[in-house]
């Protein structure tokens, strides 16, 4: 990478990081533009060479969060030691599950637009492995449409069921909740099978 490369990417870093702060502290609408820009040290005009609006610039910074947690956990979780493919996926949504319960700023930040739309962008993006890697840990199914749904319906039923047990601890712990949740994995991953 280049100096105008790196420059550049230092920049958007900067917003992002910046967009972070500001849209954990005083929410994205209280947030402006300017507000952002002034904070991170960038003209406001840079501010559009990287993102269109500041809506445009959440939903990357989601995904980019989302991304953050995935490659976390597929370094972290010791997977990789786990025998079925059962215990391989739960090894890794109980990581993520845990980054979540340390790092609830993230999890408010996330929880209403963490969806399977921002997924599949991060999925979907030239450098992005995620759905062969996915594939590599339950196998390649003759039917990668049915792989797909197997993952939406866990990906779908972590994120709606996290942010309450998280949070709140409703209806219980998130400890009290993870055999149910396991349960439930491992069923739809039978169901897949």
């Amino acid at each position: 990478m280049g100096k105008i490369e790196e420059n550049k990417q230092q920049k958007k870093t900067r917003l992002m990081d910046t967009a972070y702060d500001l849209y954990t502290s005083q929410g994205i609408v209280k947030t402006t533009i300017e507000d952002i820009a002034r904070k991170a040290g960038i003209a406001k005009g840079t501010f559009y060479l990287y993102f269109k609006d500041k809506y445009d610039l959440q939903e990357k910074l989601i995904a980019h969060k989302a991304e953050q947690l995935f490659d976390h956990a597929v370094k972290n979780s010791g997977y990789e030691a786990c025998e079925s493919a059962e215990d391989k996926i739960l090894a890794i949504v109980d990581d993520i599950l845990d980054q979540l319960k340390d790092e609830k700023l993230t999890l408010k930040f996330i929880y209403k637009n963490l969806n399977w739309g921002v997924f599949r962008r991060t999925v979907d993006k030239p450098d992005s492995d995620y759905l062969p890697f996915l594939m590599s840990i339950i196998g390649a199914p003759e039917d990668t449409e049915k792989l797909e749904i197997a993952v939406y319906t866990i990906f779908e039923l972590v994120s709606s069921t996290c942010y309450s047990v998280i949070l709140e601890e409703k209806p219980c712990s998130l400890e009290s909740y993870k055999p149910y949740l396991h349960k439930s994995i491992r069923a739809i991953i039978a169901e897949f099978k």
